[in-house]
């Protein structure tokens, strides 16, 4: 360790860890002797006297399916590793995806790293400053190949700016595409039963709700109008979060966005915030919200949807994969969903609020042997799942090389997304056509083929559909980019000293105070006691950090 601060923050971890490890949370190169100065192009030769070895640590996904004779310790991904640019990966652990970022915090704070792992924007910080992992600045600009770098800076390098530490580069950002927006998903064939219209505006909404909740259509023991678990307000939250509701109601879970007056105000404190409670508590008080919600993850509250309880849930474009599990049996579409961009209390259009597209990194422990292992699975990780060989699809499907709904991707130990897509422009019209001539990239070579087997009668690919189809989730996008309805987290840097120490306890202290609103356990004039309570508990200064980072920028 380097001082006492950063053994205090580890020790901090630590026990944040211990005491959190019941909670539940939820769900896409190089072969050198090491001292080339420019990058080598992957060679494959899998010889056995240039494999080199590296660590990590992996998530158990349920979506994950392995072949028959494969696991973690041995499968045909990281097979095609050792063959190809010859890194051979070894797991020092695998959790279950709901205890896995516990145990990334027990392994942080006990300082028993393998050679590389994902962490937060906090741990990267923590452990920069505890000199827990090396400076990639010589090793990545080294190792990367040239499609790598600019694979990475599609967005002029803003994502890579948030792994830069004191001018160092302390990570690899797990880069996606920022534009990734919610949803309403609902019932349409409830609403042709009951004759109602499709949800234009958050009036709409709260009456379909209501008639959901009143009419029972799926005639179920008790009905509910919209679908919510225990952590609505987190980004992990893909399904059943309420992040979209706050957003209709012009509100914003954590984001830094203009105060008007040349700097940035945190969203969560905003008066709009508490309008939204209160539409949410009112709705809890007319039963359209389960009362066990707070006590119930993801998978547990979806099962009301899939029972037919529940008939509208708010969530990501994948969002049908998810309700696939309902809406699909024996082989029939047994429930009807429709895809509609989220509704607006007012006359203004909603705003879908989206992040810089990176919430992990990439880091590499200071006691790895082979750093230059961990940027050679990042060069072929991006070779193979953009412009893939034949044998290279191997990395997507596993060792038959075809789609069959077993989610081989998720193997891959380091992933990172294009920062941009086009598919909302491609893929609805591509589908309805019948024209796969103007795909371009190879997941919408793959999304298409999944649709086309449901148009050919497969209803296992349903859900592809209903995400990339016609009218599914993608067609929406481009109006809501073209209308730039959206907004954007404007701070974009490491986290602030008081960030990285307060953050989580803010956080939390938000939820419990925000379900306690929604729930009618205390009145919703309690926000105002919560914002006066966040500003001494670290969020004055916060903001007053935050802010002269971004004066800075000027």
């Amino acid at each position: 360790m380097k001082s006492k601060k950063a053994l205090a923050i580890v020790s901090l971890t630590l026990a944040l860890a211990m005491s959190g490890c019941s909670s539940k949370t939820s769900s896409e190169t190089n072969h050198s002797s090491g001292n080339a100065k420019e990058p080598i192009e992957a060679t494959g030769t899998g010889n056995g006297n240039d494999m080199i070895e590296v660590s990590t640590v992996s998530p158990s996904d349920p979506y994950l399916k392995f072949d028959e004779g494969e696991s973690f310790d041995k499968n045909s991904v990281y097979d095609a590793y050792e063959k190809d640019i010859g890194v051979k990966i070894t797991n020092k652990w695998v959790a279950d995806i709901s205890q896995f970022k516990e145990r990334v915090k027990i392994a942080i704070a006990s300082n028993d790293l393998p050679d590389f792992l994902p962490v937060n924007a906090t741990q990267l910080k923590e452990l920069t400053e505890a000199d827990m992992i090396m400076d990639l600045t010589e090793i990545y600009d080294q190792y990367a190949t040239e499609e790598t770098k600019k694979f990475l800076t599609m967005d002029g390098g803003m994502q890579m700016k948030t792994a830069m530490i004191d001018g160092k580069m302390m990570g690899i950002p797990s880069s996606y595409n920022p534009f990734n927006y919610q949803f309403l998903f609902v019932r349409t064939d409830w609403l042709k039963e009951l004759g109602l219209p499709e949800p234009k505006t958050m009036d709409d909404f709260l009456k379909i709700a209501e008639a959901f909740k009143a009419k029972n259509p799926g005639g179920t023991k008790e009905a509910f109008g919209i679908a919510v678990s225990k952590s609505p307000f987190s980004l992990e939250t893909g399904v059943t979060g309420l992040r979209a509701f706050l957003n209709g109601y012009h509100a914003y879970e954590n984001i830094w966005m203009e105060d008007g007056n040349g700097g940035l105000m945190n969203s969560d404190i905003q008066p709009e915030m508490k309008k939204a409670l209160a539409a949410l508590q009112d709705m809890f008080k007319k039963g359209l919200i389960d009362p066990e919600f707070s006590v119930k993850d993801t998978e547990k509250a979806a099962e009301l949807i899939y029972d037919g309880s529940i008939g509208m849930v708010f969530g990501a474009s994948w969002t049908p994969a998810q309700l696939a599990k309902g809406a699909v049996k024996d082989g029939k579409v047994v429930q009807e969903w429709g895809v509609f961009p989220i509704p607006s209390i007012d006359n203004k259009p909603t705003l879908n609020q989206i992040g810089l597209g990176v919430d992990e990194y990439y880091v590499i422990s200071k006691q790895a042997k082979h750093p230059e292992g961990v940027i050679r699975l990042l060069n072929q990780w991006i070779v193979a799942d953009n412009h893939p060989t034949e044998e290279q699809k191997v990395y997507g499907y596993g060792k038959d090389r075809v789609e069959k709904g077993n989610n081989y991707w998720l193997l891959n130990p380091l992933r990172v997304g294009k920062q941009f897509d086009n598919n909302g422009e491609i893929l609805p019209k591509a589908i309805e056509n019948k024209d796969e001539s103007i795909l371009e990239t190879a997941d919408q070579k793959t999304r298409y083929a999944r649709a086309m087997q449901y148009v050919e009668g497969d209803t296992s690919m349903w859900w592809e559909y209903i995400i990339s189809g016609p009218h599914g989730a993608f067609s929406h996008i481009p109006e809501i980019q073209n209308n730039k309805q959206y907004l954007q987290n404007k701070f974009y840097g490491a986290p602030t000293p008081t960030m990285a120490d307060r953050q989580e306890i803010l956080t939390k202290k938000r939820d419990e105070i925000f379900i306690k609103i929604i729930m009618n356990q205390v009145s919703v004039d309690e926000f105002d006691k919560f914002v006066a309570e966040w500003k001494k508990l670290g969020g004055d200064e916060i903001t007053k950090e935050v802010n002269e980072w971004y004066k800075s920028l000027k």
